[in-house]
């Protein structure tokens, strides 16, 4: 049985600067709290915890001297509410986000209504909605975007979304809404990174008989990658970890591939590879 990485795999720059950032600051200064996890993966908030990087839900429960922000980005009120507070800030925002950040703050600021294209729970989409100050609206669906004020209409959308999906909302929405817009402002703020690893995704699906998708469940751009690999029509299974895969799912397969969200850390994909290696070893 042939194993094969993806091109582009794991840790995306924004997550990895994020570990990095938290991992100087425990080196350097010592303990600090993070406002939820730092990234959506389990093991990495498990690992950073054990050197001192306790989560902490909300400020009310900060018992250390500094605070971090996780990569997904946080509201203005919470900056605002850290200097109160008078605690160190370790902002581990992602570039990207924090770019779509400020142009939320911009366009609102100039009298757009901002519609973001993502989903309204996400952290990160939480962010960039206390960012229009009450002018913005997250939604995934066309058909729900209300009529906007004073007939100027702004579109944004969350990171971890694809491009492709993000200019098709708009084409839609805009096809729905046209008489109702007098100017609108559509702003790509979509991560590279993330298409990279659905582009390379499919290019893999194409040469393997089965796909590893390694990362969380809880992290969004894994849960896409997945669903990415199954809508080519290639084997997948999504794993958190090298411990749920089982030998009988590479019956009859002689090329399996992997690849990972971009909150899956080295360790985690390099312990399924070994795995990987083992069950060929033993015959499968």
């Amino acid at each position: 049985m042939t194993i094969e990485l993806a091109q582009v795999y794991g840790f995306c720059p924004g997550v990895r600067r994020a570990v990095e950032m938290v991992n100087r600051h425990l080196h350097s200064d010592g303990p600090l709290a993070t406002l939820g996890a730092i990234v959506h993966n389990a093991q990495v908030v498990d690992a950073l915890a054990a050197r001192g990087a306790r989560v902490a839900e909300d400020l009310e429960s900060v018992r250390e001297p500094a605070v971090a922000i996780t990569a997904h980005g946080a509201g203005k009120a919470l900056y605002q509410e850290l200097a109160r507070r008078d605690l160190e800030l370790v902002d581990t925002t992602c570039p990207i986000v924090k770019r779509a950040q400020e142009a939320a703050k911009h366009l609102a600021e100039n009298g757009y209504a901002v519609i973001i294209y993502g989903e309204a729970a996400h952290p990160e989409v939480k962010g960039l909605l206390s960012w229009t100050e009450g002018w913005g609206h997250a939604t995934l669906d066309p058909n729900a975007v209300p009529p906007p004020r004073g007939g100027k209409l702004a579109v944004i959308s969350q990171t971890t979304k694809g491009q492709e999906a993000f200019w098709t909302f708009v084409k839609h929405m805009v096809e729905r809404m046209k008489t109702n817009i007098q100017e609108m402002h559509v702003v790509d703020t979509t991560c590279p990174e993330t298409g990279r690893r659905y582009d390379s995704a499919r290019a893999l699906a194409q040469r393997v008989d089965a796909i590893l998708v390694v990362g969380s469940r809880n992290s969004a751009n894994t849960r896409k990658l997945a669903e990415t690999c199954q809508e080519t029509g290639v084997r997948t299974h999504f794993i958190e970890s090298a411990d749920e895969i089982e030998g009988r799912w590479f019956s009859g397969v002689d090329r399996v591939g992997v690849t990972a969200g971009a909150s899956t850390p080295d360790e985690a994909i390099e312990q399924v590879i070994d795995r990987l290696r083992a069950l060929r070893r033993g015959g499968v």
